[in-house]
């Protein structure tokens, strides 16, 4: 693109002004999801190594087994929702500079793209928030058999 007047700077200077926070919003997309990442590896991980038990040892675990199936589902959806977030994010900036570029208003593509991500961030909260409830329930339910055993 070769700017052609004042005006085009400016236009160019407004959209990469325009484009700052929704990068921000991407940095912390981008550290949510390696939380989540982390914590969904950690899940298969102990899944993994439950499952190499033999079967007598493994019916023990059973339980245990069904309760990371729950909680890795609610984490791929949580994750998911992450990443759908971001993309529509990236899509409402470039959508920034697309219209700059060519002259054509997209504020209405970039508003509804923003929309979107927020309300992917918000389910993808929510479904995290229920992952986590599950994931302390279980510790929870783990100590006071822990406490039953004991008495």
């Amino acid at each position: 693109m070769i700017f052609s007047s004042p005006s085009d700077i400016h236009d160019v200077s407004t959209a990469i002004r325009d484009a700052v926070a929704p990068v921000f919003l991407l940095t912390g997309i981008g550290s949510i999801l390696g939380v989540l990442v982390n914590r969904l590896s950690r899940a298969i991980d102990r899944a993994r190594t439950l499952n190499t038990l033999n079967a007598e040892q493994r019916k023990s675990f059973l339980e245990e087994l069904d309760l990371i199936a729950l909680r890795t589902s609610w984490m791929r959806w949580s994750v998911g929702l992450f990443i759908f977030a971001g993309l529509c994010v990236a899509l409402a900036i470039a959508a920034i500079f697309i219209g700059v570029a060519i002259g054509i208003p997209l504020s209405g593509f970039v508003l509804m793209t923003f929309i979107t991500a927020m309300f992917s961030l918000i389910f993808g909260l929510l479904f995290f928030l229920r992952e986590i409830i599950l994931a302390s329930q279980e510790v929870i339910t783990r100590h006071r058999q822990d406490l039953n055993d004991r008495a």
